[in-house]
């Protein structure tokens, strides 16, 4: 399957001792695997679980919203609403993608049972669009600032060997871009579902903001710690 797929260029950090957990983060639209690597040490994750961040850099792309604009995307984008399937084929492009990502981390001796996926914005929609449908258990997924793609074709692609998955989703109150209505949407959709979803909102718009940062590194602190 991963044989196929061109491996996405990224931004990796490296842990100062063989990686025993891993992140795989998305960016958003226009932006690149730059965008987030800052944050990292405001997790204030335990040094003592190695940890091997991957910020892949999304394809470039015209994103029909933007004039045709050719941008980083990881799918085609119509209109600002998010409520259609905006480009089914990105999607799946966007999806192997991710998966040949997560089959490296594998080959790295990092199994899936201990790798995050995060993303915020389309990035979180991709990320979650993986992570529920991933045929092996996840550590958890963390989507930001985002929604779900296809949320009415959901349960025929959910995947059993993460219907307990773990998910921390965090969108700002005051989001121009992607309004909260969405990510409340996405989350009691997740939640009616079955799925251990933490919903947290910031006064903020279309970004992260320190408080979120600080919620996000314990929880994630918490997943690592589960794994020991």
């Amino acid at each position: 399957m991963t044989a196929s797929v061109e491996l996405l260029t990224a931004v990796e950090l490296e842990p100062s001792t063989p990686a025993r957990c891993s992140v795989i983060w998305l960016h958003g639209l226009g932006a690149d695997g730059h965008d987030f690597p800052p944050i990292v040490p405001e997790l204030d994750l335990d040094p003592s679980i190695p940890v091997r961040f991957v910020f892949p850099h999304a394809p470039k792309i015209p994103v029909t919203l933007n004039g045709g604009m050719v941008m980083r995307a990881w799918y085609d984008i119509q209109e600002l609403e998010l409520r259609r399937m905006h480009d089914a084929r990105g999607v799946a492009r966007s999806l192997a993608s991710v998966r040949a990502l997560l089959a490296r981390e594998n080959q790295r001796g990092v199994p899936s049972e201990r790798v995050l996926i995060a993303g915020f914005s389309q990035g979180g929609a991709i990320g979650l669009h993986v992570a529920l449908r991933n045929p092996e258990p996840l550590l958890g997924a963390i989507a930001l600032s985002t929604y779900l793609v296809s949320p009415d074709e959901l349960m025929k692609d959910l995947a059993p060997a993460n219907r307990k998955l773990p998910i921390f989703h965090a969108h700002g109150t005051l989001d121009p871009m992607v309004p909260i209505e969405r990510g409340r949407d996405a989350a009691d959709k997740l939640l009616e579902l079955g799925y251990p979803l933490e919903l947290h909102t910031y006064k903020m718009q279309h970004q992260v903001c320190l408080e979120e940062i600080r919620d996000l590194g314990a929880w994630m602190r918490a997943r690592f710690a589960s794994v020991g």
